[in-house]
């Protein structure tokens, strides 16, 4: 047990470009000796290059041969995920003033335009008249005493709906679109995971 190692991938890391990519970041170490885990998670495992575009995959094996190259005696564990999917984020460019008032423009017209469509096609201003007129018995043009507060509640529901209101959350339940997301992000890595790995892949004529 003294020279057991237990090693969990992580799901995800970013690193810069050109940047070695060491034991420590690819993972979680435990071992009874301190010094033992501080030396394992200086271990490099791998140099991030040009060519790598945004991902690499480290997989577990790779991580076990680092760490036998180190010290053959250890009995190392491996838990969680085979695999960790590393991220290099690269130097944002800076989104002009311009840019980003034009595309809040065509994202508020675009709703805008989406949400009168739909309602012109279920035809929801007759819809209200006639409501209306079955409470308070009088025929009006425009029902502004159920439009307005169907405005508002259209507003305050999509809020409530999307769990947001600008940056700040409303409560920690994830919001629908957020759920979503995660899951289209979990295929991503899935995929990711499957095309990128060179040790997953094996040809027919690999020896």
């Amino acid at each position: 047990m003294a020279n057991t190692v237990f090693i969990k991938p992580r799901h995800r890391v970013q690193v810069k470009p050109g940047a070695v990519v060491t034991l420590g970041q690819a993972a979680q170490i435990a071992a009874p000796d301190g010094g033992l885990i501080r030396r394992l998670k200086t271990i490099p495992l791998y140099r991030i290059q040009p060519s790598d575009k945004n991902i690499v995959i480290i997989d577990m094996m790779q991580m076990i041969r680092a760490v036998f190259d180190v010290d053959s005696s250890l009995d190392v564990q491996m838990i969680g995920p085979s695999q960790t999917i590393i991220e290099v984020v690269y130097e944002k460019r800076k989104v002009s003033t311009a840019s980003f008032v034009l595309v809040w423009l065509l994202l508020f017209v675009g709703s805008a335009m989406a949400i009168m469509n739909f309602h012109e096609d279920v035809s929801m201003q007759r819809v209200h008249r006639h409501l209306y007129e079955m409470v308070t018995g009088q025929a009006v043009d425009k029902p502004l005493l159920l439009q307005i507060p169907y405005s508002l509640g259209l507003g305050i529901g999509m809020i409530l709906f999307f769990n947001h209101w600008f940056r700040k959350r409303i409560n920690e339940e994830p919001s629908p679109l957020e759920v979503e997301m995660f899951n289209y992000q979990q295929s991503i890595d899935q995929y990711v995971i499957l095309h990128e790995n060179k040790e997953s892949l094996r040809p027919l004529d690999d020896a």
